[in-house]
């Protein structure tokens, strides 16, 4: 076996004569040629094939093989192409390193670490390792020299952020182009009924653009408010020219900047050759909605070319000792979508926490960002402790990796330098003339009223018809809920209800406000997310001038009121039950001083928005808005001594856990949680089982699991992926998931 060439091999199957086993010389090439496609798109081509070619140069030994064939043995097969890389190029050979040593365990720190994984440069000093037969270096061919391609600094010394970027972009593409390699040998071999779903046919971002165009020409300009949205939308698109690079997007709530967005990133995507476009939603409960506008709007082609992508299930870690034939199963498991389709519609979550990921199947799309036009809906809203290093990503997508990035909202942050430190530069608006546009779709007067007690607050609300009422916390929107629940159109909305039935309670409050019937509505700041609904008055706890800004674009809608007839009144709770946590509280202070400075000024206006966020980021000052401080730790570091894993820990947009819990609401969940339980593949049922799932507080979770009312569904196939909700009487149709008592039953369900 050992030095006859072509009788090493990467990948077995059940076959021991081994005419079906994939030869290692063609997995390298292959992985090789796929990774260096991939770093076409930011001219690192020749880094991206370098790694495919060294990945798995440590199977070139005898042990390993004798893994393949049944023996029981441990092998490390990536440490020996990350010391070849090291030896060979130096510097370079550093950066391709900690991709080849990590594709399996993921990307582990240069120098100490605390992590869970052996630091780059002691992994270089192995000296344990098998002897490699020397046949390797006659079936793979090394170029002679690598080089940095020719990216652009910013004005502030970044010198290492890029290089852990790079780092990572190289990472991704050498993962997915193994991931891809290994699916499709045991498609073709082991596994033959394996359906790809990269066998669908993708459309062509032209025929999409012409989708659109056919869309877009049915809207009619009947009202003010539609003409001037449809003026928007013509002098956006007409921007569409412009070099690649960073762009703003700064229209109202209201203004339609959603399709307006979308318009321009085709057309811009067409005119500058540009792959996909990638929308970054910051909340999992609009992505479905904003994907469900998007195929509408693209016809037939929308359910092909939309994918979704903010899967709440995690999938089971496998077990590390399985022979060597079934790594193509544990990748398999591992691997999620590498965002191939044409429009990725996804979470920013999801987005940041990739960029700064270090896990394989996680960054595995990474490359898949380059060379496209991303949209990052409200972009404000991008968290305060993380807000240098996230500006630092856009910047540096924008600068290197042919990507455009519009930041879209109608209260755009303060980002651009010098202003702000390590800032944009060279941001180009979309929107025509901003302050005109606010001028011209003001539909609502902002007051702030004080402080209100719950008494008074009820009494606001039964005092309105209409009117709408949104609090900082899910426990004060459900004691306003139960203190006028008694009341005609009394309607609550919360995360504790699953998306199916927050849409089935928003279907029944459009219905009621277009009939002019009663509809006193609480809910928690979900609803400023982009959801449709036009109140005559809005009450706001209060919040950031952005949330405010966000609360506005409930009232008056459609402009078809007077501003007399519309208020948004701002109020401070009496309750301190009701006391937002300390950030919320900052923003909130902020917002008030801002408001106190300009007195009866439109406090919506893009200039105050602008003070709001430079006063807001004054005062949090630069370490705040880099907690984990990336940046210096990055600064403090070599090329040899990336903190690649300690950035990954400690990159987290969300602090706290949350827990997927599905609710079997209707008979679609409960017929789609049958079907887990014979499934053989999961991936198209957990997709439909999104709009069924609550996301609980661990605290919450455990109390419901130790009380029985969560299971694991099919946990000898699953592990503990999907977790149902068993006690149905816990889940009430007016406040959603309750956790306070989980062995609670209606007394028909304890009748036998």
């Amino acid at each position: 076996m050992e030095g006859m060439s072509g009788r090493f091999f990467a990948h077995s199957t059940q076959n021991q004569d081994q005419s079906d086993w994939q030869s290692l010389q063609e997995h390298l090439s292959q992985v090789a040629e796929l990774a260096g496609r991939f770093a076409e798109q930011f001219d690192s081509h020749l880094l991206g094939h370098t790694a495919g070619l060294l990945h798995d140069v440590g199977k070139y030994c005898l042990p390993f093989q004798q893994k393949l064939h049944g023996q029981a043995l441990r092998v490390d097969h990536s440490t020996r192409g990350a010391q070849i890389a090291v030896s060979r190029y130096g510097a370079m050979g550093s950066l391709l390193a900690y991709g080849i040593a990590g594709h399996h365990a993921g990307l582990a720190n240069g120098g100490e670490s605390e992590g869970e994984r052996t630091p780059l440069q002691y992994r270089l000093k192995a000296g344990d390792l098998p002897t490699l037969d020397p046949c390797w270096e006659q079936e793979i061919s090394l170029p002679a020299r690598l080089a940095l391609p020719a990216f652009r600094a910013h004005s502030r010394a970044r010198g290492n952020f890029q290089l852990s970027f790079l780092a990572r972009m190289i990472f991704s593409c050498l993962v997915d182009a193994d991931f891809l390699d290994t699916e499709r040998f045991y498609q073709n071999g082991a596994i033959s009924n394996w359906n790809s779903p990269r066998d669908r046919a993708m459309p062509t971002l032209a025929a999409l653009r012409d989708q659109l165009n056919n869309y877009l020409a049915g809207f009619q300009s009947n009202s003010d408010v539609n003409q001037l949205r449809a003026e928007i939308l013509k002098q956006v698109r007409a921007k569409a020219e412009l070099d690649r690079g960073l762009f703003s997007l700064t229209v109202p709530t209201g203004g339609g900047k959603t399709l307006a967005s979308l318009a321009f990133a085709l057309d811009h995507a067409l005119l500058h050759g540009l792959r996909r476009v990638i929308v970054v939603i910051p909340f999992t409960s609009i992505v479905e909605q904003t994907a469900r506008v998007f195929r509408k709007a693209l016809g037939p082609l929308g359910e092909v070319a939309v994918l979704e992508h903010h899967s709440a299930f995690m999938a089971e870690k496998p077990p590390r000792n399985d022979p060597d034939r079934y790594e193509a199963a544990e990748k398999l498991r591992l691997a999620m979508e590498n965002w191939d389709a044409p429009i990725v519609v996804t979470t920013a979550v999801q987005f940041f926490e990739s960029l700064f990921a270090a896990r394989p199947a996680q960054c595995r799309k990474l490359h898949a960002i380059t060379g496209s036009v991303v949209v990052l809906d409200e972009a404000q809203t991008m968290p305060l402790k993380l807000l240098r290093p996230c500006v630092a990503a856009i910047d540096e997508l924008a600068r290197n990796y042919r990507t455009s990035v519009v930041l879209c909202t109608a209260t755009q942050p303060a980002l651009e330098a010098p202003d702000f430190e390590g800032g944009l530069e060279g941001v180009r608006e979309l929107a025509p003339e901003p302050a005109e546009l606010f001028r011209a779709l003001e539909r609502v007067r902002v007051r702030h009223v004080g402080v209100l007690s719950d008494q008074a607050l009820a009494a606001e609300m039964r005092s309105r018809e209409q009117v709408l009422c949104i609090v900082n916390n899910r426990r004060h929107a459900r004691a306003v809920y139960e203190a006028m629940n008694d009341l005609p159109g009394a309607r609550h909305l919360t995360t504790l209800m699953c998306a199916k039935h927050r849409s089935e309670v928003l279907s029944e409050v459009r219905q009621m406000l277009v009939e002019g019937r009663p509809c006193r509505l609480v809910s928690t700041s979900l609803i400023e997310a982009g959801v449709d609904v036009d109140f005559p008055t809005v009450l706001r706890a209060e919040a950031g001038l952005d949330s405010i800004a966000q609360a506005a674009g409930r009232c008056n809608r459609e402009g078809k009121r007077t501003l007399a007839q519309s208020e948004v009144l701002v109020f401070i709770p009496e309750n301190e039950d009701w006391t937002p946590p300390p950030e919320l509280k900052q923003y909130a202070q902020v917002a008030r001083e801002v408001l106190r400075e300009i007195g009866d000024e439109r406090p919506l206006s893009p200039q105050f928005i602008r003070r709001y966020f430079e006063l807001l980021y004054w005062q949090k000052g630069s370490e705040q808005l880099d907690t984990p401080n990336l940046l210096g730790l990055l600064k403090e570091s070599q090329v040899d001594s990336l903190p690649l894993e300690t950035m990954a820990a400690k990159f987290r947009l969300i602090d706290s856990v949350q827990r997927p819990v599905i609710v079997p609401y209707d008979d679609t969940a409960k017929k789609l949680l049958c079907d887990l339980e014979f499934a053989e593949g999961c991936g198209g049922i957990a997709r439909q089982l999104q709009p069924y799932l609550v996301q609980l507080p661990q605290k919450g979770f455990d109390a419901l699991f130790k009380a029985g009312a969560v299971q694991a569904v099919a946990q000898d196939k699953w592990g503990d992926q999907f977790m149902a909700l068993v006690n149905g009487d816990i889940y009430d149709h007016s406040v959603g998931l309750g956790w306070e008592q989980p062995t609670f039953m209606k007394t028909p369900s304890t009748i036998i």
